[in-house]
């Protein structure tokens, strides 16, 4: 399982089903981690604990003198914002090593990543952040920005 994780000021998703409808808001959040998940076929509810258990302790948050040195934990726990912008990201297993076409056969089945998927997001909510996400399987449009940059690619 990969999460490529950016600490954002702001980020929102939008989606659509089809060409022809216009892309709706999904989710938006203020400061916190917008983060992509991409799932690999052998990935297990396991991975998608450890990955949202990784997210919640990640040390990537200014604290008071402007050092990497909270976690949406340590926000939390202040009772200060613990945002999450979570949005399927099949692309992180494209395999583009060979030729100039990206291979997409490391990527998940939508009906074996969509679940692993939604239990980060659960893992997530139940620590205590707030959670947003785009919706599975339909178009998306991103729209963040990026805070640093800060921009870490976790593998479990």
């Amino acid at each position: 399982m990969r999460g490529l994780v950016q600490r954002v000021r702001r980020a929102e998703v939008r989606s659509r089903t089809s060409a022809d409808e216009p892309f709706e808001l999904a989710g938006a959040i203020g400061p916190g981690l917008c983060v992509f998940v991409g799932v690999t076929h052998d990935d297990t509810p396991d991975h998608a604990d450890r990955l949202a258990a990784k997210l919640w302790g990640l040390r990537i948050l200014d604290d008071i003198n402007g050092v990497m040195n909270r976690s949406l934990s340590d926000a939390a726990a202040a009772r200060q914002s613990a945002e999450v912008l979570v949005v399927s990201q099949f692309t992180l297993y494209g395999d583009a090593r060979k030729g100039r076409r990206p291979s997409w056969i490391g990527a998940a089945r939508p009906e074996h990543a969509e679940s692993l998927v939604d239990r980060v997001v659960a893992q997530l909510r139940e620590a205590g952040a707030t959670v947003e996400t785009g919706v599975f399987q339909t178009e998306m449009e991103v729209d963040l920005t990026n805070d640093g940059p800060v921009t870490l690619l976790l593998e479990i």
